[in-house]
């Protein structure tokens, strides 16, 4: 099928500018296409990003798409840009994996796994919008249940949940911090 370079062009310019991943649905619709047009332009370009010499690609995360920065670019983007993120502590990463592993969870669950209070945690966490209230548990004192945002999905470069690493998969000595790290580099 043949399209207009000029909605090729479209959809790349959107791709370029989102800071949050574009659903096909979304793309379609501002590009006045069809679904199946916008997935079929999407891959073309995905396509036409790996067989040339770019710094960036378009990578599918959190149920859309986006364009990124190649690994192999890395420490010059860095330079440049040091993310809010990386300043997460070791006891930050845990705790995000446990969320991210068990959720909805309390946070009186995930102090009774991690053994220490999580307040500051929780607050950290919830500031940088990795992790959100979703909603209430049906027990004594309805604790506040919480579970992983969009963009969580977005920073570990995940389409789903069902993304992450199988727990029974990883090695017995394997950390959260190295689990959740691990992930981002991939």
């Amino acid at each position: 099928m043949l399209f207009s370079e000029e909605t090729k062009a479209a959809i790349e310019s959107l791709l370029f500018i989102t800071n949050e991943p574009l659903a096909l649905e979304q793309l379609a619709q501002l590009t006045d296409i069809e679904l199946d047009e916008a997935a079929e332009l999407v891959t073309e370009l995905c396509e036409e990003y790996d067989r040339q010499s770019h710094g960036i690609f378009i990578k599918e995360a959190a149920g859309g798409y986006m364009m990124a920065t190649k690994t192999t670019c890395g420490s010059y983007v860095e330079k440049l840009y040091k993310p809010q993120l990386q300043n997460l502590s070791s006891a930050g990463l845990e705790t995000l994996a446990i969320i991210a592993y068990k959720q909805p969870i309390t946070r009186g669950e995930i102090e009774l796994l991690r053994g220490v209070k999580v307040d500051k945690i929780m607050q950290n966490l919830t500031a940088k919008q990795l992790i959100e209230e979703q909603g209430r548990k049906d027990a004594p004192g309805r604790p506040i249940l919480y579970g992983t945002t969009k963009q969580f999905l977005q920073y570990f470069g995940l389409n789903s949940l069902s993304d992450l690493p199988q727990v029974e998969d990883l090695p017995q000595n394997f950390s959260t911090e190295e689990l959740l790290l691990a992930d981002e580099e991939e």
